[in-house]
């Protein structure tokens, strides 16, 4: 794919969607942090759900490790392997006060050594919390990514390279999100809705979905 139509196919999400914002709730980077570690392998609405609760009486990394993990636990346990992420969100939280004086960091390296944060946790609050211009590769996007052909690849590291690297540089930092709510909404796992799309022609996708009303060709 080339520069000019990868041009277009951004400004097309970007016009499609206005404003391109995660759909976890959060109100500080350690909200958000907290909710993007509960968010592996769980729907953002079953995140949201249980972190309308928990941020109401702990949203800072001591309130919650004054819950302790059964007091978490009964917060989240709405969740998958909500276990093992307890166990992770509580020591993350003791290492931001021994290390980072209860503040998330602002690093990649930082972000990366606290329990239960991968690169790609790390990616989205650099993006989302920061403004930094990292895409964090999730199901969607790898989806979107291979299938449009914007930036083909077989793992989660090297599409991220890709579209770190081709992504026109005044779509950057809206690009994580333009392209998760375009898989998400439009670009569909199972039955992508493409008669709807904005960047349909522009899509190198072979198995488009035709119209409804389309015969047989």
């Amino acid at each position: 794919m080339n520069a000019g139509k990868r041009l277009q196919i951004f400004e097309r999400l970007a016009a499609a969607i206005p404003e391109p914002a995660t759909e976890l709730e959060y109100s500080s980077p350690f909200e958000l942090l907290i909710a993007v570690v509960l968010s592996a392998q769980a729907t953002d609405k079953g995140v949201n759900k249980a972190t309308r609760r928990l941020f109401q009486v702990a949203n800072t990394p001591g309130a919650i490790l004054a819950l302790g993990e059964n007091g978490l636990k009964s917060y989240i346990s709405s969740i998958g392997l909500y276990n093992s992420k307890a166990r992770h969100i509580l020591a993350l939280c003791q290492q931001l006060l021994e290390r980072h004086g209860g503040a998330v960091p602002r690093t990649r390296a930082a972000l990366e050594a606290l329990p239960g944060v991968g690169r790609k946790t790390a990616n989205v609050i650099l993006n989302t919390a920061f403004g930094e211009p990292a895409i964090a590769v999730d199901t969607h996007i790898f989806r979107v990514a291979n299938r449009t052909r914007l930036a083909p690849g077989k793992t989660v590291r090297e599409v991220e390279e890709k579209l770190t690297r081709t992504t026109p540089k005044r779509f950057l930092k809206d690009a994580h999100h333009l392209l998760i709510l375009h898989g998400r909404y439009t670009c569909t796992a199972r039955k992508p809705r493409c008669p709807a799309c904005p960047i349909v022609e522009l899509c190198e996708y072979s198995g488009k979905t035709p119209p409804a009303d389309a015969g047989p060709s």
